[in-house]
């Protein structure tokens, strides 16, 4: 089937009218059909309560329909708000204290969460706007609403990572006299390494894109991803723990004194110590905050209900003195990417746990892609199909080159965007174009950046937590598609036996290999490396599941599903 074929399988870009969308919206600037049309509002704003008349669906609004301006940008604003929580959440936690952290002062980490939602809406842009690469049958793109955000599997490697490289030497700290590391200094060399290494991996990914699907099924099928997502959400689910205790920084350790006695420091508003029932209560309150909105609310409000159980939390602790409003208040007006820059290189250590990662985000993409043709009412199979699992793919390998050079880690498709689509009823591209506009302005006007930089860290902590545990609950869904054959559940076995037990103990290799280190920096980096991947739960996980489901027999059942084209989704 050549390019032509494929093209003329796309459906018409509005049927229903000669006129061109821009000639439809200046005819209809000034009118209710322009502005709100016979979409039904009250469907998406009103909230499930008792003594509220349930709202009548509203009508299915596919890719290429008309949709008025009003409910264009309400729509864009909700997906701005569903994938908020999302966007702001690594850098606000990869930029913080601690030994897994950068250590950064405000001012760098004010600019790294406006640099997030400024990169993401660009970015976003990108993977929806669909269209064919000159002289090539290859797209770039979905022409679907599918937003992307920094990818949280990155986050493990980059924990992993700056622990490293502050234990080696290549970030400085301060030391006493037994030799103990006291104090964590601002690092942004190590952002700079990884940044470098995720952009030269990126590559990786790339030539992934023009790999067939089914290729990628075979070699990466739900068994690999399943285990290696959930080892993944189980690890951030333990991060987000620790900031709902106070802070994930050294006043985790309860110092009898100093700077850290108290959490995020003892200059910190109302600090108090790890694990204070007042810290676990603002956390909680966000977490109950969260539950009821998903009860009671509006689609409008169910759809923003980690964003709005954060806003509670802030509000409360805001209230009650919790808040370090300076932060906001030094924050400059505007800001742009680039304004803060980090020195580029390659930490070698991570490459290896870093292109697996790659090798998930495309599966993960592959999956996200499908469910977001199926709610947008789009084929999901056939040529153009396969042409928009492709041109996602791809698009998602420049993207995340793209983010390296804009300051930011890979980026993915975000999966919870289909979930609006389908509650809204509507796929128009239009509010996915909205969403990215509210996205840039957010991060243009540095202000906003910042308060979520003053929010409480056990207030984040309850926002993470849930956000993250939606992570582990993504692999479990993906595990729950097998038929769990004795070769399934030997190879999941298998993968849990090192994955989980690193993910629990995640310093459990890390003594294994240190007779051997010495003066050679080759050799030494060889160590780090293995430890790196011994000691990512998800990485070492990845690798035995992927090397076992290749090399071990495949039971009779299975063969015969695949003969008779019985694939898990």
């Amino acid at each position: 089937m050549d390019d032509k074929d494929i093209i003329s399988t796309e459906p018409a870009a509005y049927p229903d009218t000669e006129d061109s969308n821009l000639k439809w919206y200046l005819r209809n600037l000034c009118t209710k059909d322009g502005w709100i049309g016979e979409y039904n509002i009250g469907f998406l704003c009103l909230p499930n309560l008792p003594g509220f008349a349930k709202q009548p669906p509203a009508r299915f609004i596919g890719i290429k329909d008309r949709l008025p301006l009003a409910v264009a940008i309400i729509m864009g604003f909700q997906h701005c708000l569903a994938m908020l929580a999302g966007v702001v959440t690594p850098p606000i936690i990869l930029s913080g204290p601690g030994p897994q952290h950068m250590n950064l002062n405000t001012e760098y980490r004010s600019y790294l969460i406006s640099a997030s939602l400024i990169t993401c809406g660009m970015l976003s842009m990108i993977q929806m706007t669909r269209w064919r690469i000159p002289g090539t049958r290859y797209y770039m793109g979905t022409g679907l609403i599918t937003v992307v955000g920094t990818s949280f599997t990155i986050m493990p490697v980059a924990e992993s990572s700056f622990d490293y490289m502050y234990q080696s030497g290549y970030c400085p700290t301060v030391k006493n006299a037994n030799g103990d590391i006291t104090q964590y200094l601002p690092c942004p060399e190590a952002y700079g390494a990884l940044l470098g290494t995720t952009m030269a991996c990126s590559v990786l990914m790339i030539l992934i894109s023009f790999v067939p699907a089914k290729v990628l099924h075979k070699l990466f099928p739900p068994l690999v991803t399943g285990i290696t997502v959930t080892l993944i959400g189980a690890h951030l689910v333990g991060s987000g723990l620790k900031n709902w205790g106070g802070g994930s920084g050294p006043c985790i350790k309860l110092p009898e004194s100093g700077n850290f006695a108290l959490c995020p420091n003892v200059n910190a508003p109302n600090a108090l110590r790890w694990g204070h029932i007042k810290y676990m209560g603002l956390g909680f309150l966000v977490f109950i905050s969260i539950i009821i909105f998903d009860i009671f609310g509006s689609h409008f409000m169910r759809s923003a209900e980690v964003v709005l159980g954060l806003i509670v939390g802030l509000i409360v602790s805001w209230t009650t003195g919790y808040v370090d409003t300076s932060v906001i208040n030094e924050a400059p007006v505007v800001t742009f990417v680039w304004v803060k820059t980090f020195p580029l290189s390659i930490y070698t250590p991570a490459i290896i746990p870093i292109l697996v990662i790659y090798m998930l985000i495309a599966v993960e993409s592959i999956g996200t892609i499908t469910a977001c043709c199926d709610v947008s009412g789009v084929e999901v199979t056939g040529p153009v199909f396969e042409t928009r699992i492709q041109g996602g793919v791809l698009a998602d390998g420049i993207n995340s080159l793209l983010a390296g050079a804009f300051t930011n880690p890979p980026m993915s498709t975000f999966a919870q965007n289909n979930g609006i689509v389908a509650l809204t009823r509507c796929a128009n591209i239009t509010t996915g174009y909205a969403c990215c506009v509210f996205l840039i302005v957010m991060g243009v006007f540095s202000k906003l950046a910042s308060v979520f930089l003053a929010i409480p860290e056990s207030v984040l902590g309850g926002m993470t937590t849930f956000l993250f545990a939606n992570v582990l609950v993504s692999g479990i869904r993906i595990l729950s598609y097998l038929k769990w054959t004795r070769r399934d559940r030997f190879i999941a076995a298998a993968s849990m036996t090192l994955g989980m037990g690193t993910t629990i103990k995640d310093d459990w290799f890390s003594y294994a290999l240190t007779n051997l280190k010495g003066t050679n920096t080759a050799v030494n980096g060889l160590i780090i490396s293995a430890e790196m991947v011994v000691n990512s739960g998800f990485t070492i996980a990845a690798i035995v599941a992927i090397i076992l489901n290749l090399v071990m027999p495949r039971e009779i059942e299975d063969l015969e599903n695949e003969e008779n084209g019985h694939h898990p989704v």
